[in-house]
């Protein structure tokens, strides 16, 4: 989806100049906990993992909006300016994140790019490139990925808050310990898997195969974009037969329609797949990473 900078900058300019005025310098909130802001709900699961009972955390993406397609309203630069610290992936996900952080006008709030210091994977398509920037985001689908994360965003709320730095190190300890586990259960798994190929509707999950020596391919592309054209498809049903796919898995936030037709072409069945773009059922970033970890193994050993 194209959006309007031009628009936009005019919209954090003015937020800059009210937000000058409505300052109200990042402190904790009334129960005393440290007031934190998160893009989307992948950065609050995670935050919350690190933050325990001492953050309050207000997610900007709403319920149901695809997070590659949010962009702030000025309610949410109130927020960001009252917080103390904000979190946001980077790689291009939150293409407004600098800009709104400019505009906010804290001066003692305290920014941090969860992906800092990963290792990016590059987008091929140009279009993608021109419109959306040269990075796949989707660090967080990758257990590795989340590591780094978790790793950023202990640091992050160490510096806003050092009289709990110990408590945040901690949690962070904890839960890296969490996911490298899981990380080396499923390493030998999906190295002894019949398959290494897997079919999604949305190609999100580069980082997910980097970390498991695992292939996707996509009925849309990395930003959730378009459709297959007739061609394409023909190709998507070519590679599913070559591959012996079994499953086609489709995302809650992506339309199944195409995927659908896809899975009856090739006899296939069709299931669910988070991207932890958005809350899930109330559950947690572990129980969806286990869930996908789960159906991608049993997928490629049908």
């Amino acid at each position: 989806m194209k959006k309007n900078f031009l628009s936009l900058s005019s919209f954090f300019c003015m937020l800059a100049l009210l937000s000058a005025t409505a300052y109200a310098g990042g402190q904790k909130d009334k129960s005393g906990k440290l007031s934190v802001v998160t893009s989307f709900d992948a950065m609050t699961e995670l935050t919350k993992a690190v933050g325990g009972d001492k953050v309050t955390i207000t997610t900007l993406t709403p319920a149901g909006v695809e997070p590659h397609e949010f962009e702030p309203k000025a309610q949410d630069m109130k927020t960001i300016s009252k917080a103390s610290v904000f979190v946001y992936n980077g790689f291009g996900m939150e293409s407004w994140a600098d800009k709104a952080i400019a505009a906010a006008a804290n001066p003692k709030l305290i920014a941090v790019k969860a992906s800092e210091g990963a290792q990016p994977i590059t987008n091929t398509d140009p279009g993608e490139i021109k419109e959306h920037g040269q990075f796949d985001p989707h660090l967080w689908l990758s257990l590795s990925g989340a590591v780094r994360e978790v790793q950023n965003i202990a640091s992050a709320l160490s510096k806003a808050d050092p009289a709990n730095a110990g408590y945040y190190e901690k949690n962070a300890n904890a839960y890296t310990k969490t996911l490298d586990a899981l990380r080396t259960e499923y390493t030998g798994k999906f190295a002894a898997s019949k398959r290494k190929s897997f079919v999604t509707g949305h190609a999100a999950f580069a980082y997910f195969c980097r970390d498991f020596g695992l292939e996707q391919n996509s009925v849309e592309d990395v930003f959730a974009e378009g459709e297959p054209s007739a061609k394409q498809l023909a190709g998507l049903v070519d590679y599913c037969r070559e591959k012996d796919v079994k499953t086609i898995f489709v995302e809650d936030m992506v339309s199944p329609e195409v995927s659908k037709t896809l899975a009856d072409e090739i006899g296939a069945t069709v299931k669910t797949i988070a991207t932890i773009e958005g809350p899930e059922d109330g559950k947690t970033y572990l129980e969806r990473q286990k869930e996908n970890l789960e159906k991608i193994y049993t997928a490629l050993n049908q």
